[in-house]
């Protein structure tokens, strides 16, 4: 768990830092990328170099429907929904071409990266997209670059950790599960033969016979 904190601190000196030392631009766009960056580092599925993969097919992938709005689609509702659907499309293609090499929820974070840094740009001026997508994909991966340094090498920790949580909860799960009776107790009908806790068996042994007596007779003596 200290590991954790102290990649948390690091993450977050990093943000301050960025926010401090930088500009407009990367400075509104500094909390989203650390946080999809860092997120991109501590899951533990797939290796840095493939996760960072997918997470660049993904931004591209947002780059490209940016690219087909500004050029070819209509600014309404259709046009977004064309462009979401290519998105979308090519994120699923990365996936299924590669057979999960790339994941496809590190090519989503990709994919969100682009969208909730470059969206309220885009719709401010679609004419300006050449400048304002390279200057705005530019903040976003310095910031999403940061993110994933302070965190990736801590994948490999976290997957150990769930691993040692899980053990110790099949561990404690088999532990309840035990009976709660010792074997002989009376455990009630229906898992036993009814128990007679008031019978208790005789001995053979220790048996006393019984003195021998004599017929009852009901007539008096004469």
């Amino acid at each position: 768990m200290k590991r954790h904190v102290l990649a948390g601190l690091v993450l977050a000196l990093l943000t301050t830092a960025i926010v401090l030392f930088s500009g407009p631009e990367l400075q509104g766009v500094a909390l989203l990328g650390a946080a999809l960056g860092g997120a991109l580092g501590l899951v533990p599925d797939r290796s840095p170099a493939q996760r960072a993969g997918a997470f660049a097919a993904g931004f591209a992938a947002a780059w490209l429907g940016y690219a087909l709005r500004a050029a070819a689609l209509p600014d309404a509702a259709a046009g977004r929904a064309v462009a979401v659907l290519v998105v979308l499309a090519v994120c699923l293609a990365v996936a299924g071409a590669t057979r999960g090499k790339l994941p496809l929820w590190a090519a989503l974070l990709g994919t969100a990266a682009m969208a909730g840094a470059y969206e309220a740009t885009y719709t401010a001026d679609p004419s300006a997209f050449v400048t304002s997508s390279a200057t705005t994909a530019t903040s976003i991966l310095l910031a999403a670059g940061a993110g994933f340094l302070a965190t990736s090498l801590l994948g490999a920790v976290v997957e150990q950790d769930r691993a040692q949580e899980r053990t110790e909860q099949d561990s404690t799960d088999a532990l309840l599960a035990e009976p709660a009776t010792a074997p002989g107790e009376y455990e009630g009908a229906g898992t036993h033969a009814p128990a007679r806790p008031y019978a208790a068996q005789a001995d053979p042994a220790t048996l006393r016979r019984l003195p021998a007596t004599r017929p009852f007779d009901p007539q008096p003596e004469a």
